[in-house]
């Protein structure tokens, strides 16, 4: 392996630093290697047809609701890094009992949320923005009491991000109000929500 310190792409060797490492340039090129194999692996969770609609649909919400294409944007990465994150750790066995335990609340939880989201669209002058807000932030809790060993505060500040984004009160008003394009945004949300909860998904 060329340990010529002039190719320092990814910055791995401090100005002035002599030493070479390369246990830490083998963790470097693995971490690389992962997170090419991590990209394909939320590709092909998230780009179903069923789920890249409801992520379309929340980025157009968003979209209109913040109105910025560059926040609305974010927010849906967000939704997809932790996604991703979450998956690997599941799927490498990372979690110990007691956060498998926590993984099973939340998704008890997010079944409940995503049962809620349908139904107070579904059933005329249910929808309760403090009920739904509610189960969106015991989500968001309960998975930074999942990750709390296993990410980084920048991880934490996305859950943040997206969660404090879905639940803000006066997003989901809107979300649920008289507006034509909300409406349309809500209806294949849901549309999408019932397929995923039909197939066992959510």
């Amino acid at each position: 392996m060329d340990s010529d310190s002039g190719d320092q792409s990814e910055g791995e060797l401090s100005p002035g630093q002599e030493s070479f490492n390369s246990k830490s340039l083998a963790l470097q090129a693995q971490k690389k290697i992962l997170s090419k194999m991590a990209t394909m692996a939320v590709a092909n969770l998230l780009t179903d047809d069923t789920s890249s609609e409801i992520l379309d649909e929340l980025y157009k919400a968003s979209r209109e609701y913040t109105k910025s294409k560059k926040e609305a944007h974010k927010i849906i990465k967000d939704v997809i890094k932790i996604a991703l994150k979450i998956g690997i750790l599941y799927r490498n066995h990372q979690f110990s009992p007691d956060e498998m335990e926590t993984v099973e609340r939340f998704k008890k939880k997010m079944n409940q949320a995503a049962m809620t989201v349908v139904s107070f669209y579904e059933v005329e002058y249910t929808f309760d923005r403090g009920i739904l807000s509610e189960l969106l932030m015991e989500c968001r809790d309960l998975l930074h009491e999942l990750v709390e060993h296993h990410l980084t505060a920048r991880s934490h500040a996305r859950i943040d991000h997206v969660f404090n984004h879905f639940a803000d009160v006066d997003f989901l008003t809107k979300l649920y109000g008289p507006s034509e394009e909300y409406r349309l945004n809500l209806r294949k949300i849901c549309d999408g929500i019932n397929k995923l909860l039909d197939e066992g998904t959510l």
